[in-house]
């Protein structure tokens, strides 16, 4: 019985965690629909934004290459799976910025 109760908190602390870290994407991820491909801790489809942050800590060309990579879309990086491109206009330039900066500052 003891195992129960303690497996269903363990789960409904999960579930709570899960639900925090969802909300804590910027209001730009979910308006460009990036959360149906990435999160901030696990590979989705494309890659986790932590293990993003943690590969471009410290390249200070890293903001500029990741705007355009978000903005055109490409592949090659992080595996087959291409990523789509999310403003091939360039008119979401600050949305696309306001990602690129959230997604390196993780890793800080």
């Amino acid at each position: 019985m003891k195992s129960i109760i303690v497996s269903m908190t363990v789960a409904a602390g999960l579930m709570i965690a899960g639900s925090a870290m969802a909300t804590d994407m910027p209001p730009a991820a979910q308006k460009n629909n990036c959360t149906a491909c990435h999160a901030i801790d696990k590979k989705l489809v494309g890659p986790a934004w932590m293990e993003v942050s943690k590969k471009y800590k410290g390249d200070a060309g890293a903001e500029a290459r990741l705007i355009t990579k978000v903005s055109k879309g490409g592949s090659g990086n992080w595996g087959s799976m291409p990523m789509p491109a999310n403003d091939p206009a360039g008119k979401k330039r600050a949305d696309m910025q306001a990602l690129v900066q959230f997604i390196l500052g993780l890793a800080k």
